[in-house]
């Protein structure tokens, strides 16, 4: 069983929160807010969940799941996390976060940001290209015929390894775009952000289909709710 930690706990922590837990691990969810908001959370989850602090999920999960605004990246405890597998979902929304230079003039990504703050860690950069109720819905066992995949990136082959293993468990496959700086393939604004998951629950078996004009429409305006709470 793997102890999967959660440094932020909104739509997308908690659903690999609850395809973890369905798959037999345990979580500990954290929060900006302090554990006891997330009690409600907690109850949802079952026995194999619990609330900490940030230090404590650090400190006592195997993996951690970086899921805050990307703003907030400096506040992910480094001390706790040296030597651990960090698996960043965080994307660059500028009207959220505000302007950071190198992001802008794309001398860097997202990732490669936290991992020069934590150098210590292993980063590797997954579910931040799908929407949280694609991603709860889509997971399949292994070998399914209308299975899914996930794309990461990481400079670290064994940690790597490691989340392909991971994402296997709870239900995709892994499409490897190589190291770190790789990772500006799906993030927001590029071909694979997001909409490849849109299926038709009616045509699952058929995969993920082209999306009609319609629907990006009705997608993009549930990705700004989305980017607008915060999570």
């Amino acid at each position: 069983m793997t102890t999967w930690g959660f440094i932020g706990s909104g739509n997308i922590g908690s659903t690999v929160a609850k395809l973890a837990v369905n798959a037999g691990d345990s979580v500990i969810l954290s929060n900006s807010q302090g554990p006891e908001t997330l009690s409600e959370l907690v109850a949802k989850l079952g026995a194999n969940s619990r609330a900490a602090t940030t230090h404590q999920v650090a400190a006592e999960a195997d993996v951690v799941v970086v899921t805050i605004p990307l703003k907030n990246y400096r506040q992910v405890p480094e001390d706790e996390l040296r030597g651990k597998v960090v698996l960043d979902t965080m994307n660059y929304y500028p009207q959220r976060d505000g302007q950071i230079a190198d992001l802008d003039d794309e001398s860097t990504t997202t990732s490669e940001l936290l991992q020069k703050f934590l150098p210590d860690s292993k980063v590797v950069k997954v579910f931040n290209n799908i929407y949280f109720e694609h991603l709860a819905s889509l997971a399949r066992p292994s070998g399914s015929p209308d299975r899914c995949a996930l794309s990461i990136a990481g400079d670290d082959v064994a940690a790597k390894a490691l989340v392909t293993k991971l994402l296997d468990h709870i239900g995709y496959d892994t499409y490897d775009l190589g190291p770190l700086a790789e990772g500006w393939r799906t993030q927001r604004d590029t071909a694979a952000y997001g909409k490849q998951y849109a299926a038709d629950p009616a045509n699952w078996s058929a995969g993920p289909r082209a999306v009609k004009s319609a629907e990006l429409a009705s997608l993009a305006a549930a990705a700004k709710r989305y980017r607008d709470s915060g999570n």
